[in-house]
C-alpha cells in the first residue's frame, strides 16, 4: 500500500518535515518515492510554514494513495489545502 505521509528532518528540538508519499513497509525516514512538500511547525512570521505540490498530491490521492493519520488531521485542520477523496 502506499501512503502519503510525514518524513522528519530538522535537529533536536527544531523538527522539520517532508511530506512524502512512501510504501508503508518502509520506516518513517526511509525511502520514498516521492516528495511532495514540506511542513515547518517552527516557522517563524517570515518564514514559510508549508508547501505541497497540490497537483501531485491530487494525482496521488487519484490512484489511492492513502493520507497517514497526521496528515489527514492537518488537511482537516486547514493547513493542508483539503482536496476531495477520489472515487474509487
Amino acid at each position: 500500500m502506499v501512503v502519503i505521509r510525514l518524513s522528519r528532518g530538522g535537529a533536536k528540538a527544531r523538527p522539520f518535515y517532508n511530506i512524502v508519499v512512501a510504501d508503508k513497509r518502509v520506516r518513517r525516514d526511509g525511502r520514498f518515492i516521492e516528495r511532495l512538500g514540506f511542513y515547518n511547525p517552527l516557522a517563524k512570521d517570515g518564514e514559510e510554514k508549508l508547501r505541497v505540490a497540490q497537483d501531485r498530491l491530487t494525482y496521488w490521492r487519484g490512484v489511492g494513495a492513502q493520507a497517514s493519520p497526521t496528515v489527514e488531521r492537518l488537511l482537516k485542520a486547514g493547513v493542508l489545502p483539503a482536496t476531495a477523496p477520489a472515487a474509487a
